[in-house]
């Protein structure tokens, strides 16, 4: 006997199972095309009227860029550059030849920043009035650093 292939589409059942796993499969495909369409570099500006600290001494070169995210800064502290997220409590060593300054704007490709941060204790975070104040050790017996923030009078950044 001669078997007849079933057209799957005439079946209910079948209909909805590709349904189903086409719903599931959509998002997915879609999600990682958004992902392959981030863009290239990330885009970091000046932070005015930041202060940075070492060892409670201001040093020599320094500056403080913003990106989109409230919280995290890209630090250049002499010729060294950290990502710092302080709602993570983190800081990421940045290869300072992977940092493209333009002006009062740094580029930083997503990529380049490692996925380990650094070892670092003590942070502390504390509103002192005009300005919101991130201090941190570099290891457990290392040097300080601390950032200062300007804010407004109702606490949200300045920037």
């Amino acid at each position: 006997m001669e078997r007849v292939w079933d057209n799957p589409l005439r079946n209910p059942r079948k209909v909805q199972i590709l349904a189903s796993l086409l719903v599931l499969v959509l998002p997915i495909l879609l999600g990682a095309n958004a992902f392959a369409q981030q863009p290239s570099k990330q885009t970091w500006k000046t932070l005015p009227f930041a202060i940075v600290r070492y060892n409670d001494d201001a040093p020599k070169s320094w500056n403080v860029y913003r990106g989109d995210r409230k919280g995290i800064y890209l630090v250049r502290l002499w010729k060294r550059y950290l990502l710092v997220d302080t709602d993570s409590q983190s800081a990421y060593e940045v290869d300072p030849a992977k940092v493209t300054i333009n002006g009062d704007t740094a580029e930083l490709k997503p990529a380049d920043i490692p996925e380990e941060p650094i070892e670092t204790t003590e942070w502390k975070t504390r509103n002192a009035g005009p300005v919101l104040r991130h201090k941190f050790r570099f290891g457990t017996t290392g040097n300080f650093m601390e950032l200062q923030i300007p804010v407004l009078p109702n606490g949200k950044p300045a920037y």
